[in-house]
């Protein structure tokens, strides 16, 4: 396994409630094809809504879908 840049060696992934799955540490990611995504930050956030712009990270669009689901039921 190769060392993360920040030195860490072992991988590390934390679901947030309603929100991105956490990955910090060494972690190789490829697309549909099979191609390499390069990764620019220590720790990413995966998407698991669906909805992002910027796939597969995570740009935020939950925070909006649960306001939206919020407001419907008050």
């Amino acid at each position: 396994m190769t060392a993360h840049p920040t030195g860490q060696t072992e991988t590390v992934i934390t679901l947030c409630p309603s929100g991105p799955m956490l990955v910090r540490g060494p972690v190789s990611i490829v697309d549909a094809d099979g191609r390499p995504i390069e990764l620019h930050r220590s720790t990413i956030a995966l998407c698991r809504c669906g909805k992002t712009s910027i796939a597969p990270f995570c740009d935020g669009t939950h925070k909006l879908l649960h306001r939206r689901e919020a407001s419907r039921e008050g």
